[in-house]
């Protein structure tokens, strides 16, 4: 497959030197600095979902991640022992911060799947009601269209209307409680004396960028371009070809057996997704923290990160069937939304190869 560059190159363009990155990383520090304040102001260990908290600690992994990816693609022009230092921190709390999140989001996609998928109502208190009213009033719900001619019930549809509510309940507990677990770990990181050590070093960094000497005079473009071609690199090796498949069989092959791992074809598409952050954090250096926006770019992202919000729903529904002793209707549920959350990140992957061969159709 072709490649285009989807930053300019043109030798001839202004010079970006470090001292671009410098006032980059230092903005980038003071938007933490704002955000762990504010985080501070809105109370964000006193409840599990405010707004400001919850804006704040987005800002904090926002700002966190950048720092962090631009240490690591600008690495040759800094201090090698304060950023090996460094950035492993940034990447704690981003990760660390972004656990509950992850897990609302996962229960919540989950859930309208299973909606889609049987037409029960599967929140909380609906799935507790559909429990209590059991399976015949489910079927008989499948037969009533408001007053107007009855409808058969497809035999599947009516299947997987018995166990989903009960999936739903579980799948609801089960997330429920990791994302509690989330938010404690979050506040205890933000409390503990590894977080205040990472702050301290933010707040040095907003005022003074340990660059090596030869660092302000010297070019970041073919830096940044180094990050773009083993972005370009990693997406040339994905299997494109079986994306372009509306279905792939194969990836539901160890779909609910015994082998918690991730799913062996995901990797190299979530190693996609960070390189492809990673080169639009070079983008935003090079242009003074203002990249201008790429339509195609955007859309890839936007495919990758379905591509992962997918494929850990897929985990986590294959993670609850497992569960000991569920009823064989919970489990059949259950595996139809794994397959469904399969079926998504096939998807994705079908999006972001249709949104990648856009950015090189006019390739030379």
């Amino acid at each position: 497959m072709a490649q285009r560059h989807l930053d300019p190159t043109d030798p001839t363009a202004g010079a970006v030197t470090g001292d671009a990155l410098a006032a980059y990383l230092r903005a980038q520090a003071t938007e933490f600095l704002r955000a762990l304040r504010l985080h501070r102001e809105t109370g964000g260990g006193a409840a599990s979902g405010a707004e400001g908290s919850v804006d704040a600690a987005r800002a904090l992994r926002r700002s966190a991640r950048r720092v962090s990816g631009s240490l690591h693609t600008f690495r040759p022009l800094l201090d090698p022992a304060w950023s090996e230092e460094i950035r492993p921190e940034l990447a704690w709390l981003s990760g660390t911060l972004g656990l509950e999140h992850a897990y609302e989001a996962r229960l919540e996609r989950l859930l309208l799947a299973l909606h889609r998928l049987s037409g029960t109502a599967l929140f909380p208190a609906q799935a507790a009601q559909a429990e209590a009213d059991g399976a015949p009033r489910a079927a008989t719900a499948a037969t009533e269209n408001g007053g107007g001619p009855a409808r058969t019930a497809v035999p599947e549809r009516g299947n997987l209307t018995v166990g989903a509510a009960k999936a739903g309940a579980l799948l609801e507990r089960q997330l429920t409680l990791a994302r509690t677990r989330a938010h404690s770990t979050a506040l205890q990181a933000l409390g503990s004396a590894r977080f205040h050590a990472v702050a301290d070093k933010v707040a040095v960094l907003a005022s003074e960028v340990p660059l090596t000497p030869a660092a302000p005079g010297t070019g970041l473009r073919p830096l940044a371009a180094a990050a773009e071609e083993r972005l370009t690199d990693a997406v040339t090796a994905l299997p494109l070809l079986t994306a372009g498949h509306p279905y792939n069989a194969e990836a539901l092959v160890h779909g609910l057996s015994a082998d918690p791992s991730p799913h062996p074809q995901d990797g190299p598409w979530h190693q996609v997704r960070l390189l492809l952050r990673l080169h639009r954090y070079a983008r935003e250096v090079l242009n003074g923290g203002d990249a201008p926006a790429d339509g195609r770019l955007l859309a890839a992202g936007r495919a990758l990160n379905r591509h992962r919000d997918a494929s850990e729903a897929a985990g986590a529904a294959a993670q609850a069937a497992r569960t000991p002793r569920i009823a064989p209707a919970t489990a059949y549920a259950l595996g139809v939304l794994h397959a469904d959350q399969r079926h998504e990140v096939e998807a994705a992957r079908f999006a972001f190869q249709q949104a990648w061969q856009l950015q090189t159709v006019d390739a030379p």
